[in-house]
């Protein structure tokens, strides 16, 4: 009977729910409505927000040298931090006023614990210098800057300085914009500049004048007063807020009784912190205002907002200041997104086509219903799971979008196999469903076991992509119980449709088509299964041969291996790094030539229509666009950076790596230049591809071995940007007193204290102004401290308060201060880093391997003490590949389990699993035709792939088990299965090819570097269908012919499996020998 009207007296939930059509309904309006509720809640951002297992102990100490960072900071730090439970890797850098050690934490460390650990660690330490101030202990975040502001014109700091805070202001009136910061401007000061001769003629120390200022200068509450009518509040109000209140203070108070105030004493004057820092754009003066996203705010949301607020801030601005967009975040996230979205629509057209011209119309609309329902269904939970919308959740839906469907597909064939036979709809859908109901579910089963190890990748990848196993297991858990309680319930409830109109011509196209593949299932496919099964050892022998072929390829170096593939950014910079100890106008020159070069790169492969401008910046740290892990290095007038910001890659006719790749041409060999680098792009980053730690106690051996891996590394062609970490710094004046200083009653603190205050300043004070942290500081004027004639002049006041020149007290010598020391693990250690360029024939595994090989291996017996090894990149992709082993291992003793209990068999899921090893070789064949090297992204997408291709031998066998148990020989049984499970096989894996081959074949240069694990999934699943058709059912009855002989022959049957080990043994040699030849290469 057909219709809706039946009921079934079956039971079970699939039965119950398909009788119950309102059920059903209510169940997928929920998940697609709560869907679209949730999607406008969902967070929205570029890339994951990441938290790094690491935290940060940050320790200013004003005016120390890094050596004296590392005696009095680090080395106390380190020793404090270095056993707490779930420490993996302590690091610090000592740079010129501050301390950074930062403590990286296990996987299975709990941060919260750790940070609440290191905290009390820290507090525990009581031996920091007096100068030092209070240590910052926080966890390493990135935050995520939305749009940056340039504030530009020919205007002095101060103005460009006043106009930046008011912007961010102004910007903060939105009440939906929380943080806003300038940057590319030094701190507030009020300096008070007392000459020395000053201080002789009125007997006062810098100290002295600070300690008065503290004092005289202050709030202080006094308490209250509780009287009859009420408390009355008491306070002392000495507060200074400007340079005329603080000139205004008195200091000394004659015999007479007359006061010296501090503005007679010296200039008092509203200035900036003494740095080299300066920042330009388009040439002209500048500072920048950044908007952060916080919370659940979009990036669309907080640029339309801050765009709102730039508008008015037009207004106001004065004559000769201009401002301009810098970098707007929502744009790349709207590109970014629109990309994915075009990729997924064409996706889902193309497996729309795929299931309408093989199954029928009806059925196949009802199947598709399935990926909207999912994706719906997962964006309900993605608050729940701390899951935003961004570029890899986004590529997350495009994986799942032809897999979604899988299960779907098994029941609705089936279904509908059962209706072709005369059932009723609604047996036909209850039956069809339980039939198929446990393959099903155990498909499903081992897909999200295979995307399970992607959970436990560690380091700053593995928090990266650690979305998209959480999208796929919530889209596949959905699609799950769709495909077996509401697809029954609408398939169960059709009727038959009018074969006229519209519907009927589809109807009569989709009959053709579906005529059409039973003949080619019934003339083509049939005899050549025949003859596989016929000819199955020659099968098994040429699926063993096409192992060894790809392995063979990939261990000949045919198909590269590099960690992360690289995404072209809008924003080129170039960082040019001097000696350290260089002028700010030597800087400048060099800034200079970057900016003309910069420009004439411009005009040769596009024009001004091409650029949204040219910002650079002397004596800052340069600027970083994406996610990464923070970097954190030595700042000065020494260092430059200037920065080309472009239009989009989709409106630009050139790629950023084209454009870096020109401009270091027309730039050449800056001869004064210490590192030279250029980068073109934006996104993950582990650091350099190539970077070497060199480790001993003498500088002299560091810099001998340095220089040597250097000129190693320079020989390489494909190897650029090669920085060598060590640098002779800047002078230095090393002071060590003379006996004769205890005899006048100082002691090294005296002097230490006297000189220091002199040149580096005796802080009086800090107090809050607006949002700033002003200090105030007494020292002597700029013409005293800008000669080492004056050093040695100095006067030190003695205890009985007479002056001695500084060069009778102590002896002055010359030498050098490092200008950074970095330590991991309790010991110094430099970098020598290199980048390797894309396209070449090298990767940088080659790279390391040749160094290894050529002089690393050498270094320890030419320079004893010395230690050696891979950092930056190479040590995330250890980590990444070793965890992604693991889990793999891991992931394929589950598959194995979940494919033993429904087919109560230890042979049967080894058949399965066979797929799995074609699936990679479809994926390595995949990169070879499409030009890409593999990449732990591509591993990823390898790892995931061998639960999917597992799905359709499952099919296969479980159809080829019901034949058996009516009686049919195994060679009927497996061909049957082979012929009746064609469609549906063909389907999952077309429908899963279909899905991914936009993204696949994606020209645009945004999407570069989530292609290759696409191309992984795609060709593998593709690859793997060919295998579970033919070479399957082939190893089935070989499977077979061994039971056989076991039974009848044992003795044969021993030879066979001996003859079986003795081929393995052959294979996994030939596999060494090409592993051996590839590493030659």
């Amino acid at each position: 009977m057909e219709g809706s009207g039946h009921s079934s007296p079956a039971r079970g939930a699939i039965a119950w729910m398909a009788n119950n059509p309102v059920a059903a309904n209510l169940m997928m309006l929920l998940l697609i409505v709560g869907g679209l509720i949730m999607a406008s809640r969902v967070r929205q951002e570029v890339f994951p927000e990441t938290q790094a297992d690491v935290i940060s102990i940050s320790v200013p100490y004003p005016g120390a040298s890094p050596a004296e960072v590392e005696t009095g900071i680090i080395l106390a730090m380190e020793e404090a931090v270095r056993g707490l439970d779930g420490v993996k890797r302590v690091t610090s850098v000592a740079s010129e006023g501050s301390a950074r050690v930062n403590v990286e934490l296990t996987i299975e460390a709990d941060p919260t614990k750790a940070l609440s650990d290191v905290k009390g660690a820290v507090d525990r330490v009581t031996s920091l210098p007096k100068d030092a101030e209070r240590a910052v202990v926080s966890q390493v975040t990135n935050r995520s800057e939305v749009i940056s502001i340039v504030l530009y014109g020919d205007q002095p700091a101060a103005v460009l300085r006043e106009l930046a805070e008011r912007s961010r202001d102004q910007i903060l009136t939105d009440p939906g914009i929380t943080q806003v910061d300038v940057a590319g401007a030094p701190p507030k000061e009020i300096a008070v500049e007392v000459p020395q001769e000053t201080l002789r003629t009125y007997n006062l120390t810098l100290e002295q004048i600070a300690q008065k200022v503290a004092q005289t200068a202050l709030q202080l509450p006094g308490g209250g007063v509780k009287t009859a009518s009420g408390e009355v509040l008491i306070r002392t109000d000495e507060r200074r807020e400007d340079e005329a209140g603080f000139a205004d203070l008195p200091i000394v108070t004659s015999e007479s009784g007359t006061e010296l105030r501090l503005g007679e004493l010296g200039s008092v004057e509203e200035t900036f912190a003494d740095t080299d820092e300066q920042a330009a754009f388009e040439g002209k003066p500048a500072v920048m205002v950044r908007v952060f996203r916080t919370g659940d705010q979009t990036p669309v949301d907080i640029s339309k907002r801050a765009q709102e607020q730039i508008e008015k801030i037009r207004r106001w601005l004065p004559p000769g200041v201009e401002i301009a967009v810098w970098r707007d975040m929502s744009e790349i996230y709207q590109q970014r997104m629109d990309l994915l979205l075009r990729n997924a629509q064409a996706g889902l057209i193309l497996v729309m086509l795929a299931l309408g011209l093989f199954l029928e119309i009806r059925l196949a609309f009802w199947v598709t219903m399935g990926i909207p329902i999912s994706f719906m269904g997962a964006l309900l939970f993605m608050p729940s799971f701390d899951v935003s919308v961004n570029m890899i959740s986004m590529f997350a839906f495009i994986v799942t979008l032809g897999m979604v469907v899988d299960d779907a597909i098994v029941v609705g064939e089936n279904i509908y196999e059962q209706t072709q036979r005369g059932v009723s709809y609604i047996e036909a859908a209850i039956n069809g469903a339980k039939e198929v109901a446990t393959p099903v579910v155990f498909s499903i089963a081992t897909t999200c076991v295979a995307f399970a190890p992607l959970f436990f990748v560690p380091g700053f990848s593995g928090k990266l992509f650690r979305v998209i196993p959480t999208i796929v297991l919530s889209v596949l858990v959905i699609s799950l119980l769709e495909s077996l309680f509401i697809l029954p319930a609408h398939l169960g409830h059709l009727k038959k449709a009018k074969d006229t109109g519209l519907y009927g011509r589809v109807h009569h196209l989709q009959q053709r088509v579906s005529r059409g593949l039973e003949r080619f299932i019934e003339r083509r496919f049939a005899p050549v299964l025949r003859r596989c099964l016929q000819y199955r050892y020659a099968v098994l022998a040429i699926g063993i041969g096409s192992l060894i072929l790809t392995a063979g390829v990939f261990a000949g170096g045919r198909l590269g291996f590099r960690f992360m593939p690289k995404l072209d950014g809008d924003v080129i910079t170039a960082s040019i790094e001097l000696p350290f100890g260089s002028s700010v106008d030597q800087t400048k020159a060099v800034e200079a030539r970057l900016l003309k070069a910069a420009n004439e790169t411009l005009a040769e492969l596009g024009s001004d229509d091409d650029k949204r401008g040219l910002y650079s910046q002397i004596g800052g740290a340069g600027a970083s666009f994406g996610p990464g892990p923070a970097a954190s290095g030595v700042t000065g007038g020494h260092k430059a950076s200037v920065m080309m910001y472009l239009v989009p890659s989709d409106e630009r006719d050139f790629e950023s790596a084209d454009f870096a790749a020109v401009w270091r041409k027309k730039v050449g060999p800056v001869v004064e230049a210490k590192n030279l680098t250029f980068s073109a792009n934006m996104g993950p980053s582990a650091g350099m591809p190539i970077d070497i730690e060199l480790s001993h106690a003498d500088n002299k051996i560091l810099d001998q071995a340095s220089a040597e891996v250097v000129a190693s590394l320079s020989s390489i062609a494909g190897v650029f940007d090669i920085q060598n970490g060590l640098d002779t710094g800047k002078p230095q004046i090393n002071l060590t007193l003379r006996p004769e200083a205890s005899g006048l009653g100082l002691t090294a603190t005296d002097v230490a204290r006297q000189v220091r205050s002199s040149f580096f300043g005796a802080e009086a004070l800090r107090q809050q102004e607006g949002r700033n942290e002003v200090k105030v500081v007494a020292r002597l004027p700029e013409a005293e401290r800008r000669t080492e004639y004056t050093i040695e002049e100095l006067l030190v006041r003695t205890s009985q308060g007479g002056e001695v020149p500084l060069t009778e007290v102590a002896e002055l010598e010359r030498g050098r201060s490092w200008p950074l020391i970095e330590r991991a693990d309790g010991r110094r250690i430099i970098h020598v880093t290199a980048d390797v360029r894309e396209g070449s024939a090298i990767t940088p595994g080659v790279v390391r391997e040749k160094l290894s090989a050529d002089i690393l291996k050498d270094l320890p017996d030419r320079y004893p003490g010395l230690q050696w090894g891979f950092g930056g990149e190479n040590r995330e992709q250890q980590d990444s590949l070793g965890s992604l082993q693991t889990g793999a291992k891991i992931a394929l003793i589950a598959i194995y389990i979940l494919l033993a209990i429904p087919f109560r068999s230890y042979i049967q899921p080894a058949i399965v699993m066979v797929a799995i090893p074609f699936g990679v070789v479809g994926a390595m064949i995949g990169h070879l035709l499409m030009g890409y090297d593999l990449s732990v992204i591509s591993m990823m997408g390898i790892v995931a792939l061998s639960g999917v291709v597992v799905n359709d031998s499952l099919v296969l066998l479980d159809a080829c088990n019901r034949f058996r148990e009516t009686g049919q020989s195994a060679e009927e049984a497996i061909f049957n299965a082979g012929c009746r499970r064609f469609r549906p096989i063909l389907l999952t894996s077309v429908t899963t090819f279909f899905g991914l081959m936009p993204m696949i074949l994606e020209t645009s240069v945004q999407a570069r570097f989530l292609v290759p694990m696409a191309i992984s999934l795609g060709f593998g699943v593709m690859f793997a269908t060919f295998v579970i058709l033919l070479l399957i059912p082939a190893l089935y009855m070989i499977l077979e012919d061994i039971r056989w002989l076991v039974r009848e022959r044992r003795k044969v049957a021993v030879a066979i499996v001996l003859g079986i080990v003795l081929l393995v043994l052959l294979i996994r040699i030939a596999r060494t020998l090409a592993a051996a030849g590839g590493a030659a290469v």
